[in-house]
């Protein structure tokens, strides 16, 4: 007999099994997006750029593309900033490739199944010297002359600083710039000598086989973080050092990786050492981006992409690290590390604690067999409603028009994540709202 005593219980019993529901994963994909490899900036740049060996291979100069080689939140607006690397066919093109910067709109849509990414470029802008010339990916340009004042640029990491400015890491050099909103330049910030190369050359192998010190050919600084409080910058050079037994010949082999930790008021400098696990399949870091002013997410990736042309190979490897500078022995002072981070314990050196965060292979995310090769950038975006933070993570496809740039996003919860501090807009919000309309 159903009497009004067994409706409440099982009212009361509904509620029970309402509020046990579990709650959602630590880190769970809320959204995928892309942006296609066809697509034009807002440049206005008229012509094609060719690559200097093969005269017939042309893409547009404004091609859209490279943007997950350095990707940062502004702040607000889900405006985000983007800046591609050196440009198209490895920086050797018949003319030189301009630098420019990108302002983005980016929003996922949790209600909305995949795609449901939001993208729209607000604004191209290009990067410019003290005295107004373009900065160029050339990679054939260097002076060793006067390296700072070169204009060879190749952007790896950007980020937003306290005063309305932002900073790029470069991997020519490598070298760290600071630049106003429009692109000129404010500051060039001086690197520990021990990461630069005394002959830089336009062929890797030469340059290899030229240097008894600093950073690989094609390996410098690809990862750049800020601290939450805007006092520090960290950089991450993408293998070991030269003289850290980075190479035997011109094969690869330390493990050990520097940080670099600058004091942006001073310029003092801090070194701490990651461990890679190896360093097959191309692998190395390719991107940093804090946490907290201690706790950091690091990109650490094979080179292999179903995507990739001509490659059968399946990635195995596309992890994101959080590290810990806590307790890490500053190797300011030590002059060589060893090739294994099994070795340096005997030096009385502690590396930077890691530990596994997100696997973007993992089955759960269903993204093995599209997953593209260079997954180079990352950026928080705005927190959920229900609190969670949203990582972005971006691919750079090296502005290839048959590769889309893919993004993701994934909800987490379970990271001390500390807001920046950022003085206000970096793109105007009422031109954000009238470009959004006019979509």
């Amino acid at each position: 007999m159903f009497t009004l005593r067994t409706c409440l219980v099982a009212v009361a019993l509904a509620a029970v099994t309402l509020s046990a529901a579990p709650p959602p994963p630590a880190v769970s994909l809320i959204g995928k997006g892309a942006i296609p490899g066809t697509a034009l900036d807002l440049s206005d740049l008229q012509g094609e750029i060719c690559e200097a060996a093969a005269p017939n291979n042309c893409i547009p100069k404004s091609l859209l593309g490279g943007l997950g080689s350095a990707l940062t939140y502004t702040g607000f607006d889900n405006v985000f900033m983007s800046a591609p690397d050196r440009g198209p066919f490895d920086g050797l093109t018949d003319v030189p490739y301009l630098d420019p910067i990108h302002f983005l709109y980016m929003l996922v849509d949790t209600v909305r199944p995949f795609p449901n990414i939001r993208t729209v470029l607000l604004d191209t802008r290009f990067l410019r010297n003290e005295s107004g010339e373009h900065f160029v990916g050339a990679a054939d340009g260097f002076s060793t002359s006067n390296p700072l004042a070169t204009l060879c640029l190749d952007p790896e990491g950007i980020r937003v600083g306290p005063g309305g400015t932002f900073f790029l890491s470069d991997e020519y050099g490598p070298y760290l710039f600071e630049f106003d909103r429009q692109g000129q330049i404010e500051r060039r910030l001086a690197m520990p000598p021990r990461v630069l190369i005394a002959n830089p050359s336009e062929d890797a192998t030469d340059e290899l086989l030229l240097n008894l010190s600093g950073r690989q050919a094609n390996r410098g600084m690809e990862g750049l973080a800020i601290t939450p409080d805007g006092k520090y910058l960290v950089g991450l050079m993408q293998n070991a050092l030269i003289q850290d037994a980075g190479l035997s010949g011109t094969d690869r082999l330390g493990v050990c990786s520097r940080l670099v930790k600058i004091d942006l008021a001073t310029g003092r400098t801090n070194e701490y050492v990651y461990v890679l696990e190896a360093i097959d399949r191309g692998q190395g870091v390719n991107e940093l981006m804090a946490i907290n002013d201690h706790e950091f997410l690091v990109v650490d990736r094979d080179n292999r992409s179903y995507l990739k042309p001509g490659d059968p190979r399946a990635p195995t490897r596309k992890k994101i690290y959080k590290i810990d500078l806590d307790g890490a022995t500053d190797v300011s002072g030590v002059a060589r590390l060893p090739p294994s981070g099994a070795d340096l314990a005997a030096r009385n050196i502690t590396p930077v604690t890691k530990t596994l965060y997100l696997d973007l292979l993992a089955d759960e995310f269903g993204l093995k067999d599209t997953i593209p090769e260079k997954i180079e950038g990352l950026a928080w975006g705005p927190d959920l409603s229900d609190g969670r933070h949203v990582l972005y993570v971006m691919s750079d496809n090296d502005l290839n028009p048959l590769l889309d740039t893919q993004i993701y996003a994934f909800a987490v919860s379970n990271l001390n994540v500390k807001p920046s501090v950022l003085p206000g807009p970096m793109f105007p919000p009422g031109q954000v709202k009238k470009i959004l309309r006019q979509q």
